[in-house]
């Protein structure tokens, strides 16, 4: 099987508390695979691994067959929280142009953005990955000025412009309504028709109606296909404190 990201036998530990512990994970092209489990389970720290942000304390990483350091520039990733405050005055089509800076910068150092390093089809680009998440009516507007499936919108961008091989989401949809996750979703389901998508999500229920697998972590992982999340698998994961809830409207 053509797998893009593959880990063995990997631990992770912030100081003398472990994260992550003897983790495998295989993930084929163009799949789309959900991350769930538990606040500190280790979700994030997965994702920052498979970017080479966070080094392994045992086990090895390859991602696209390469070191993930190596092969940084060709994912795209949208964090849980954004590297800037939503006061910061800078708009909408800047913000885009950023994740043309982060692919050249291969250390993910960015520098100034300056207009003149923008060719005419580096503008191109920028226009298109907002089109294609159907943002282009807000190129002008100050990130300030955005709802939260907005702002969100913005960020997928920044991450598309640079035509990513794989695309790494970090709970995409915490902050916005049900229509705008739906919406987010929808859109992420289209893109994997022509790259790889790792999503994290806090809602298992909703996710798994779009993946094609789920990746349950909670310090240890367990990769199942969407068919086998029953109530069983979600008290293991996050504990015996759980009601299902349904939902008939």
């Amino acid at each position: 099987m053509n797998h893009v990201i593959r880990l063995q036998d990997v631990s992770f530990s912030y100081g003398e508390m472990p994260v992550l512990e003897h983790v495998d994970l295989a993930v084929q092209e163009k799949e789309f695979m959900g991350v769930v489990g538990p606040n500190a389970g280790g979700k994030s720290t997965l994702l920052k691994l498979i970017l080479g942000l966070l080094k392994p304390q045992r086990g090895r990483i390859e991602v696209l067959g390469d070191k993930p350091e190596n092969t940084r520039h060709l994912l795209g990733y949208v964090s849980q929280h954004p590297s800037f405050t939503r006061d910061f005055p800078i708009d909408v089509q800047r913000v885009v142009e950023l994740g043309l800076v982060a692919r050249r910068d291969q250390r993910g150092v960015l520098g100034t953005l300056l207009p003149q390093r923008l060719s005419d089809g580096d503008r191109e680009r920028v226009m298109q990955a907002m089109q294609e998440v159907e943002i282009a009516a807000l190129a002008k507007r100050r990130i300030g000025r955005l709802s939260g499936g907005q702002l969100q919108r913005v960020l997928l961008a920044r991450a598309l412009v640079s035509d990513p091989r794989i695309l790494l989401l970090d709970e995409p949809t915490a902050n916005v309504d049900q229509r705008a996750e739906s919406e987010i979703f929808d859109l992420l389901k289209r893109l994997n028709e022509r790259m790889t998508i790792l999503v994290v999500s806090h809602d298992i229920a909703f996710v798994s109606s779009y993946v094609t697998r789920v990746a349950c972590i909670n310090r240890t992982l367990l990769c199942h296909p969407t068919t086998a999340i029953d109530n069983e698998l979600i008290h293991r994961l996050y504990g015996e404190h759980v009601s299902m809830v349904s939902h008939g409207h």
